[in-house]
């Protein structure tokens, strides 16, 4: 079967891999009738998510038709039209009957503590092979995957997989509430859905910040008010626009990768804060040697973090959703801990989130086609990677095709 398969940073490759096969009695074979591109995956293969293992597919959100199930999966059969979840829950565990189905027990096989376990992702996740492709063992299918009605089609429901379910999660952890003014740094395909579940939790005003375009205008679209941070200061437009005091709850919806401010009086601020930074770690430890693992000129807290902490008001939240290595250690802890901030963060726990979004939008209540921007199929996948790898103008979000 065709695959997107990574090789190496930077280097990922369409081949003919072998098809999987049931291995657990609770496995489910699934041929993927849609999978998509996320933020995520370029991450890994950019390489600011490390432990990736070469011969990896990629790829953690597909819709699909169960080919075969496993002896102990007795809720599914062949034939039927799933959604497979990025995330891989047993059902029964103390976290997952709590709702924290990104944080099962059993999951992962590396252990119990060692985290999230997902589709396509380095070797701390599992590693399990990934969505992008025609075929996929999906594990623990009995509690992980969920039955597609008809009414939702698979445009729709491939943005039901991981982005819709990760926008809402972050705007939950934000803990927004009826009237709450929010930022959302990033408005990529996850920011968009955050937009939107901020405003279907009662949000009176949300404050979009991106420095693209296309990205902005859909932002716009659905309501938010927002800002080109390669224009403005975002934290000065944002305390302008809030009388000084910032806004209830922010969300990081970008990650690790966040661009940072290029012009304009953002840009300068970060150079200024960069440079005090690096003089602060000389300053406190004169033999701290750069070693890209602990300290680094010219490293420090993300520019998107520190903009989220500037611009929540005193006792506000900070919600984390966007993706960070684990070797990423600095933070602006004591501005957040000096104005009593609240700051919450991790994965989405897709099991327990999806099947209400599934339902709000099987019946109508809301529609989330408008960030599904490209379609392309499998065999253009590499080419599809560069141009969401390189923001092109109106590449929100890329469905592919097996």
């Amino acid at each position: 079967m065709k695959a997107v398969v990574f090789h190496g940073i930077g280097d990922i490759r369409l081949d003919n891999v072998p098809e999987p096969k049931l291995e657990q009695p609770t496995d489910a074979l699934v041929r993927l009738t849609s999978s998509a591109i996320c933020g995520t995956d370029l991450h890994m293969v950019r390489g600011t998510m490390g432990g990736m293992v070469p011969g990896t597919i990629l790829g953690h959100e597909g819709i699909g038709m169960i080919e075969e199930v496993g002896r102990s999966v007795r809720n599914l059969r062949k034939g039927d039209r799933v959604l497979i979840p990025s995330t891989i829950s047993c059902g029964y565990c103390a976290y997952c009957r709590s709702g924290y189905t990104a944080q099962c027990d059993n999951a992962n096989p590396n252990g119990a503590s060692a985290g999230t376990a997902f589709f396509g992702g380095p070797k701390t996740t599992g590693p399990f092979q990934g969505l992008q492709a025609q075929y996929a063992r999906t594990p623990m299918a009995h509690a992980s995957l969920i039955r597609l009605p008809d009414e939702i089609d698979d445009d729709r429901a491939i943005l039901l997989s991981d982005i819709f379910p990760t926008g809402y999660f972050g705007a939950q952890l934000a803990g927004i509430r009826t009237g709450d003014t929010v930022a959302i740094f990033g408005a990529g395909p996850v920011g968009q859905f955050a937009i939107a579940s901020a405003k279907l939790m009662g949000a009176g005003r949300v404050i979009a910040v991106d420095r693209i375009a296309s990205r902005l205008d859909m932002a716009c679209t659905q309501g938010a008010e927002v800002i080109n941070f390669d224009e403005e200061d975002p934290v000065d437009i944002i305390l302008q626009l809030t009388g000084g005091i910032g806004v209830d709850r922010v969300i990081d919806a970008v990650g690790v990768d966040a661009a940072r401010a290029e012009r304009g009086p953002a840009a300068q601020k970060e150079r200024d804060r960069q440079q005090a930074f690096d003089k602060e770690v000389k300053d406190i430890a004169p033999d701290a040697k750069p070693d890209g693992d602990n300290w680094r000129p010219g490293s420090g807290p993300s520019q998107v973090l520190t903009w989220s902490v500037r611009a929540v008001a005193k006792a506000g939240t900070v919600s984390i959703i966007g993706v960070y290595p684990q070797n990423d250690r600095v933070f602006p802890i004591g501005e957040a801990m000096n104005r009593n901030l609240v700051v919450r963060m991790g994965n989405c726990n897709h099991r327990a989130i999806t099947p209400h979004l599934v339902e709000i939008v099987r019946n109508g209540s809301f529609d989330p086609l408008a960030v599904l921007t490209q379609r392309e199929p499998i065999t253009d996948a590499i080419e599809a990677y560069r141009a969401f790898d390189n923001r092109e103008p109106g590449w929100i979000k890329v469905k592919l095709q097996p």
